[in-house]
């Protein structure tokens, strides 16, 4: 795995069936985002709690919900329309291109949070995806991407 969380996050969304379970958790209202930082500090072994989950959901929300999801929203509600029409599906695949670039600015944001925040030889995966997932999160998925990141 990567040092990085950019990378580490394309590696670990392209593993077997993590695409889909962070998907679903996203369709239950978790930030995937999140969900890979988190999965990325547990894989270093940085240790978790209260006050660096509080840091880590403050400082994504407004993003999330200023910048992440608007695009989102507008490239779903494209969807139908833009199958019929040619230029609309160019500027629906321009409105990915850019929420996937948002993403990537959210999760380099997240990864300066935590630049000082040391490693430890114990891993603490489960503690960040639980802390950082949904009520409602589908657990199913939680395990694919928990055994993803332990088994890479």
């Amino acid at each position: 795995m990567s040092s990085d969380l950019w990378s580490f996050s394309l590696k670990t969304y392209a593993l077997p069936g993590v695409q889909q379970a962070c998907l679903r958790l996203q369709d239950d209202g978790a930030d995937v985002c999140l969900m890979l930082c988190g999965a990325w500090l547990g894989w270093r072994g940085v240790e978790c709690n209260g006050q660096r989950l509080a840091q880590l959901k403050a400082l994504a929300a407004p993003w999330q919900r200023d910048v992440v999801q608007p695009l989102r929203e507008l490239r779903i509600g494209w969807r139908v329309a833009a199958s019929a029409d040619a230029d609309l599906g160019a500027l629906r695949e321009q409105l990915k291109t850019l929420e996937l670039e948002a993403e990537r600015q959210l999760l380099w944001r997240l990864q300066e949070q935590v630049r000082s925040w040391p490693e430890t030889q114990e891993r603490s995966l489960d503690h960040w995806l639980q802390g950082l997932a949904t009520e409602a999160a589908d657990r199913d998925a939680l395990q694919v991407l928990r055994a993803a990141v332990a088994n890479a």
